[in-house]
């Protein structure tokens, strides 16, 4: 009797939950309104994936000024007017008008803190319960996922909605399964971390507990949960009526996993080339009295901060005694205290290597200074493996700074190339062959780094914000349609 009473309970408690879901979804779907729904839980982290979000509500008012543009945030001091205000100052993007704000109060549920353990299921499902939030709050003809969240896709699909995503980079890559297989960490937090992004920490469990043999007990159930997260990705991200991709790093990912190549198109992300280059007017000529060396990114652990520090004490170490002493300048946003932890002991580290009068940090600039900060440094250096793209180092580029990034992904694939011939930059991996890139433009006579700042100069005009719009909307136009 009691277990039929038990029963009874656990069912009619179903039956509620499954009717206010139903409920929600055909109130959803027969109230969709005539917009687009930009699902961007972060609208101040300051990073390129802001500047695609702004960049591709402007292109969207252009392409579709009868559909209205929303953004849904979980930053509660957003509004139209600041949002648009930020785009302006902060990147340099003038929107048509300001777009409609939907706050989010569930945010919580995609932070890293809240999951300690399987990271990057909590995270993704975490996503599911917040779109659900922004879709009940307000339910758009056409969903754009412009974070990279696919689990959302199905629960927007749900909701009738068309889904458009621009994806900077897979949550899972089949380059991680396979260091899970070869039993090979990426990074660690102090100089090249073992998680991209927020998402690798999923099974914090030190090896030691369980020996050798639990060692591999460890590794094996690593990828057996790898390889099972990537199948529950690759089914998800396919609900996409269309996937942009920001490179051929990352179409090559997407196009094995979510396995819908049709539906995949390749467009790079808007970089300020044409400012950078023509509206700033940026010489490229530069002081040789103290030449800067600037490294710009999101004081986030993955962007290997410490090993761009150390690397330049290395260099300067080695530096000829003939030559100007050069200084660093880290320029980044700090998204939460996390990266202002990071910032804090990346000071302390260029205290401890007795470089703190070389090194220079901004956070948080505007972008008038960041122009000036590039239109004074000689190097832009990039740390990040497997950056999916690399926006700062098309900027560094097209201001005239010489080029050193990883050499992987996103700037050894599409962006750190020859020009008509001409060497554009340099790629490294290494401490040493970072000081060494350093050492070598530092030692180049200014006709030879002239000619190689031209070079990269007319490089970065290949991904222009001007290539951005015409490929993004001629991406979109078959989902979107035309204005009747």
């Amino acid at each position: 009797m009691a277990n039929e009473v038990v029963w009874c309970l656990i069912s009619g408690a179903v039956a509620i939950i499954l009717s206010c879901i139903s409920v929600s979804i055909i109130k959803g779907r027969s109230n969709r309104r005539r917009g687009v729904g930009f699902f961007h839980p972060y609208t101040n982290d300051g990073g390129g994936g802001e500047r695609v979000l702004w960049c591709a509500v402007k292109a969207v008012q252009e392409e579709r000024f009868d559909l209205e543009c929303v953004v849904y945030t979980g930053d509660h001091d957003a509004s139209p007017d600041s949002l648009m205000a930020r785009a302006v100052h902060r990147f340099g993007v003038e929107l048509l008008c300001p777009p409609k704000v939907v706050h989010l109060y569930k945010r919580k549920w995609i932070e890293e803190t809240m999951y300690p353990r399987f990271t990057m299921i909590g995270q993704s499902l975490g996503s599911v319960y917040l779109s659900w939030e922004a879709l009940c709050k307000y339910t758009p003809l056409y969903y754009f996922d412009t974070s990279g969240y696919a689990f959302t896709y199905p629960v927007a699909r749900l909701f009738g909605c068309k889904v458009i995503c621009y994806t900077h980079y897979p949550t899972i890559s089949l380059d991680m399964i396979s260091r899970v297989e070869g039993q090979n960490s990426m990074y660690n937090n102090d100089a090249l971390i073992a998680k991209r992004h927020l998402w690798f920490t999923c099974l914090n469990v030190e090896s030691r507990e369980f020996g050798n043999h639990g060692s591999t007990w460890l590794s094996l159930c690593k990828v057996i949960y790898y390889r099972l997260f990537a199948w529950m990705y690759g089914t998800v991200g396919s609900f996409a009526h269309l996937a942009m991709v920001n490179s051929s790093w990352t179409q090559s990912h997407i196009e094995s996993l979510w396995r819908i190549p049709e539906r995949t198109k390749r467009v790079y992300p808007p970089c300020d080339t044409s400012g950078l280059q023509f509206k700033q007017a940026l010489p490229l000529e530069r002081p040789s009295s103290s030449p800067a060396i600037i490294s710009v990114a999101q004081f986030r652990p993955e962007k290997a901060h410490t090993l761009q520090l150390m690397a330049f004490s290395v260099a300067v170490r080695n530096l000829d005694a003939d030559l100007p002493r050069p200084k660093l300048q880290f320029v980044g946003s700090c998204r939460n205290r996390f990266d202002e932890e990071r910032l804090q002991n990346l000071k302390d580290k260029a205290i401890q290597l007795k470089l703190e009068g070389d090194v220079e940090f901004h956070k948080n600039v505007m972008y008038r200074d960041l122009v000036g900060l590039l239109g004074g440094a000689v190097a832009g250096i990039h740390g990040m493996i497997d950056e999916h793209f690399g926006i700062s180092v098309v900027e560094y580029m097209a201001a005239g700074a010489i080029p050193i990034a990883n050499n992987s992904a996103g700037p050894k694939m599409d962006i750190v190339l020859e020009e008509d011939g001409q060497q554009t930059g340099f790629l490294a991996q290494t401490m040493e062959e970072y000081a060494d890139a350093i050492l070598k433009i530092l030692r180049m006579p200014d006709t030879e780094r002239l000619e190689m700042a031209a070079a990269a100069r007319r490089r970065a005009g290949r991904f222009s914000e001007q290539r951005f719009y015409e490929d993004f909307k001629a991406a979109v136009r078959p989902v979107l349609g035309r204005v009747s």
